[in-house]
């Protein structure tokens, strides 16, 4: 089963539909199934083409690209979490090309006004993956020391909201830097969920993030901020930072991290 997560930074990026057009042929090439995306946006402006999705929609413009190259399989997920720079109304989402049994979509920040831009919200969907449910999660999470909408009142909620006696996969960008200790990805692990980069047979330097990005404008080190974590001792073949000049070109201001899951161990199995 081979994962990508992906903060997109949709609309926000120069040469944006040459991005689409790569993105889409590295998800033809990989085939994976299941893709978490984040700050997946839409303008506010354009007209509906069904339900709350918009004719620019990062996903659908991507599906659409997906389908001019034969892709025609993936389905996703989206929904909205916030209105960004006044005149984007932006989500997340999941995309994968296997049956969705159960769809979800869930706030989990103390407030739900999509006008505030701290407000977060998740969205998911359940497969079945060789005759098991698997859910996996979209999750673009706040910071730590924020004292408005703190992450570990976020991570509380998630870890509520989600039914954690089947196998689950948390995708996305969590805004909490792997190498800071006592703080957001101590918090997640210490709650019993396990990082695939750790148990990769394979992995790199994990690297998602270099120099000052958006919500971090303030930083000169390397971060490994997006993550793909589950509450499974997972058997996991490789763990691999994607669109980082090295392992495909640069697409967003974050980088990628694509996983290969060989098998999935059942708690209490």
């Amino acid at each position: 089963m081979r994962l990508l997560t992906l903060n997109c930074h949709s609309w926000q990026e120069e040469n944006q539909l040459e991005k689409i057009k790569y993105l889409a042929q590295t998800i033809k090439e990989k085939s994976y199934d299941v893709i978490a995306l984040q700050e997946v946006s839409q303008l506010i402006r354009e007209e509906n083409v069904y339900g709350h999705i918009k004719n620019n929609n990062f996903v659908l413009v991507l599906l659409e690209e997906l389908k001019k190259i034969g892709v025609s399989e993936y389905s996703f997920v989206w929904d909205l979490s916030h209105i960004g720079y006044e005149i984007y109304e932006e989500g997340v989402a999941i995309l994968t090309k296997h049956p969705i049994e159960k769809k979800y979509s869930f706030f989990v920040t103390k407030g739900s006004d999509i006008n505030f831009w701290k407000t977060r919200k998740i969205v998911g969907a359940k497969i079945i993956y060789h005759k098991e449910p698997v859910s996996f999660y979209s999750c673009h999470m706040g910071w730590w020391e924020d004292e408005e909408e703190p992450f570990k009142y976020q991570a509380d909620t998630l870890l509520q909201k989600i039914n954690k006696s089947e196998p689950f996969f948390l995708m996305g960008d969590f805004n909490n830097n792997v190498f800071t200790r006592g703080k957001g990805y101590d918090y997640l692990t210490s709650k019993g969920l396990y990082d695939t980069y750790h148990l990769a047979e394979e992995k790199d330097d994990g690297i998602t993030v270099k120099g000052k990005i958006d919500g971090w404008s303030e930083n000169k080190q390397d971060l490994r901020i997006d993550l793909i974590l589950t509450n499974q001792l997972a058997q996991v073949k490789y763990s691999k930072v994607i669109f980082n000049n090295m392992n495909k070109l640069v697409v967003s201001d974050h980088f990628g991290v694509e996983t290969e899951i060989k098998n999935i161990e059942k708690q209490g199995s």
